[in-house]
Protein backbone atom coordinates (compact mmCIF):
# COMPACT_ATOMS: atom_id res chain seq x y z
CA UNK A 1 0.00 0.00 0.00
CA UNK A 2 1.25 3.95 -0.91
CA UNK A 3 1.96 6.31 1.65
CA UNK A 4 -0.82 8.27 1.13
CA UNK A 5 -2.97 4.73 0.79
CA UNK A 6 -2.24 3.97 4.47
CA UNK A 7 -2.12 7.57 5.59
CA UNK A 8 -5.94 7.97 3.88
CA UNK A 9 -6.57 4.37 5.70
CA UNK A 10 -5.49 5.55 9.36
CA UNK A 11 -7.32 9.19 8.82
CA UNK A 12 -10.56 6.68 8.20
CA UNK A 13 -10.09 4.54 10.88
CA UNK A 14 -9.03 7.59 13.29
CA UNK A 15 -12.44 9.29 12.25
CA UNK A 16 -14.86 5.74 12.64
CA UNK A 17 -12.95 5.68 16.17
CA UNK A 18 -14.28 8.93 17.06
CA UNK A 19 -17.65 8.69 15.91
CA UNK A 20 -18.23 5.22 17.50
CA UNK A 21 -16.59 6.52 20.64
CA UNK A 22 -18.73 9.68 20.56
CA UNK A 23 -22.54 9.55 22.22
CA UNK A 24 -24.40 13.11 21.77
CA UNK A 25 -27.33 11.27 24.14
CA UNK A 26 -24.99 10.03 26.69
CA UNK A 27 -24.19 12.38 30.29
CA UNK A 28 -21.09 13.70 29.97
CA UNK A 29 -18.92 11.91 32.62
CA UNK A 30 -15.76 13.57 34.69
CA UNK A 31 -12.95 11.89 36.37
CA UNK A 32 -12.33 11.90 39.67
CA UNK A 33 -9.24 10.61 41.11
CA UNK A 34 -9.01 8.42 44.02
CA UNK A 35 -7.58 9.03 47.18
CA UNK A 36 -4.72 6.68 47.25
CA UNK A 37 -4.12 8.21 43.63
CA UNK A 38 -3.77 11.92 45.10
CA UNK A 39 -2.33 10.55 48.31
CA UNK A 40 0.67 8.78 46.28
CA UNK A 41 1.67 12.00 44.48
CA UNK A 42 1.40 14.08 47.86
CA UNK A 43 3.59 11.66 49.05
CA UNK A 44 6.18 12.39 45.86
CA UNK A 45 5.54 15.73 46.64
CA UNK A 46 6.22 15.63 49.87
CA UNK A 47 9.94 14.22 49.13
CA UNK A 48 10.56 16.51 46.46
CA UNK A 49 9.90 19.21 48.60
CA UNK A 50 12.32 18.07 51.44
CA UNK A 51 15.02 17.71 48.68
CA UNK A 52 14.42 21.09 47.16
CA UNK A 53 14.86 22.82 50.67
CA UNK A 54 17.68 21.07 51.82
CA UNK A 55 19.41 21.74 48.84
CA UNK A 56 18.37 25.54 49.03
CA UNK A 57 16.33 25.49 46.10
CA UNK A 58 13.72 27.95 47.04
CA UNK A 59 11.94 28.23 44.12
CA UNK A 60 10.98 24.87 43.89
CA UNK A 61 10.80 24.29 47.72
CA UNK A 62 7.92 26.79 46.91
CA UNK A 63 6.45 25.64 44.12
CA UNK A 64 6.14 21.63 46.15
CA UNK A 65 4.92 23.27 48.62
CA UNK A 66 1.35 24.96 46.29
CA UNK A 67 1.44 21.85 44.50
CA UNK A 68 1.08 19.55 48.08
CA UNK A 69 -1.59 21.90 48.97
CA UNK A 70 -3.30 21.74 45.50
CA UNK A 71 -3.34 18.08 46.37
CA UNK A 72 -4.55 18.41 49.97
CA UNK A 73 -7.45 21.00 48.48
CA UNK A 74 -7.86 17.76 45.72
CA UNK A 75 -8.68 15.82 48.60
CA UNK A 76 -11.27 18.09 50.49
CA UNK A 77 -12.99 18.14 47.16
CA UNK A 78 -12.83 14.84 45.87
CA UNK A 79 -13.43 13.13 49.02
CA UNK A 80 -14.27 15.02 51.88
CA UNK A 81 -15.64 11.94 54.04
CA UNK A 82 -14.21 8.46 54.27
CA UNK A 83 -16.30 5.73 55.06
CA UNK A 84 -13.87 4.95 58.47
CA UNK A 85 -13.40 8.39 59.62
CA UNK A 86 -15.25 9.52 62.73
CA UNK A 87 -15.18 13.02 61.43
CA UNK A 88 -15.42 14.51 57.88
CA UNK A 89 -11.75 14.58 56.03
CA UNK A 90 -12.77 17.97 54.74
CA UNK A 91 -12.44 19.28 58.24
CA UNK A 92 -9.37 16.96 59.55
CA UNK A 93 -6.72 17.78 56.60
CA UNK A 94 -7.14 21.25 56.58
CA UNK A 95 -6.69 21.50 60.74
CA UNK A 96 -4.26 19.58 60.45
CA UNK A 97 -1.96 21.37 57.24
CA UNK A 98 -2.75 24.66 56.89
CA UNK A 99 -0.05 26.07 60.05
CA UNK A 100 2.70 23.52 58.71
CA UNK A 101 2.26 25.28 55.16
CA UNK A 102 2.10 28.39 56.41
CA UNK A 103 5.15 27.95 58.23
CA UNK A 104 6.64 26.36 55.58
CA UNK A 105 5.87 29.25 52.75
CA UNK A 106 7.35 31.91 55.50
CA UNK A 107 10.70 29.58 55.73
CA UNK A 108 10.58 29.42 51.93
CA UNK A 109 10.13 33.17 51.48
CA UNK A 110 13.28 33.98 54.00
CA UNK A 111 15.11 31.39 52.76
CA UNK A 112 15.74 29.92 55.96
CA UNK A 113 16.99 26.68 56.38
CA UNK A 114 16.68 26.06 60.32
CA UNK A 115 12.89 27.38 60.19
CA UNK A 116 12.29 25.20 57.00
CA UNK A 117 13.35 21.91 58.48
CA UNK A 118 11.21 23.22 61.70
CA UNK A 119 7.92 23.25 59.41
CA UNK A 120 8.81 20.28 57.07
CA UNK A 121 8.78 18.16 60.56
CA UNK A 122 5.65 20.13 61.45
CA UNK A 123 3.77 19.40 58.10
CA UNK A 124 4.86 15.59 58.18
CA UNK A 125 3.45 15.50 62.21
CA UNK A 126 0.19 17.13 60.58
CA UNK A 127 0.09 14.29 58.33
CA UNK A 128 0.68 11.05 60.52
CA UNK A 129 -1.71 13.05 63.18
CA UNK A 130 -4.25 13.19 59.96
CA UNK A 131 -3.59 9.84 58.79
CA UNK A 132 -4.12 8.81 62.59
CA UNK A 133 -7.81 10.36 63.15
CA UNK A 134 -8.52 9.20 59.98
CA UNK A 135 -7.99 5.19 60.62
CA UNK A 136 -5.13 5.30 58.41
CA UNK A 137 -2.23 5.20 61.09
CA UNK A 138 -0.56 2.56 59.29
CA UNK A 139 0.38 5.08 57.06
CA UNK A 140 3.50 6.88 58.64
CA UNK A 141 5.29 9.86 56.63
CA UNK A 142 8.59 10.96 57.75
CA UNK A 143 11.55 12.89 56.04
CA UNK A 144 13.37 11.23 53.25
CA UNK A 145 16.09 9.31 54.16
CA UNK A 146 17.53 9.41 50.16
CA UNK A 147 17.32 10.98 47.00
CA UNK A 148 14.56 9.23 45.33
CA UNK A 149 14.79 11.05 42.52
CA UNK A 150 18.16 10.52 40.52
CA UNK A 151 16.93 11.94 37.52
CA UNK A 152 16.88 15.40 39.00
CA UNK A 153 19.07 18.16 40.26
CA UNK A 154 17.72 19.61 42.91
CA UNK A 155 20.16 21.90 43.64
CA UNK A 156 19.38 25.58 42.22
CA UNK A 157 20.13 26.52 39.08
CA UNK A 158 22.76 29.44 38.75
CA UNK A 159 21.22 32.82 38.65
CA UNK A 160 22.05 34.48 35.36
CA UNK A 161 24.16 38.53 36.29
Amino acid sequence: MSKLGLMALATLVGCLGLSACENHDAPARSYAPGLGEIMTFTQLRHAKLWMAGAAGNWDLAAYETDELEEGFQDVVTYHPTHKDAPLPVSEILPAMTQAPLAALRAAISRRDQAAFEVAFDSLTAGCNSCHLALKFGFNVVRRPIADEFPNQDFTPPAVAR
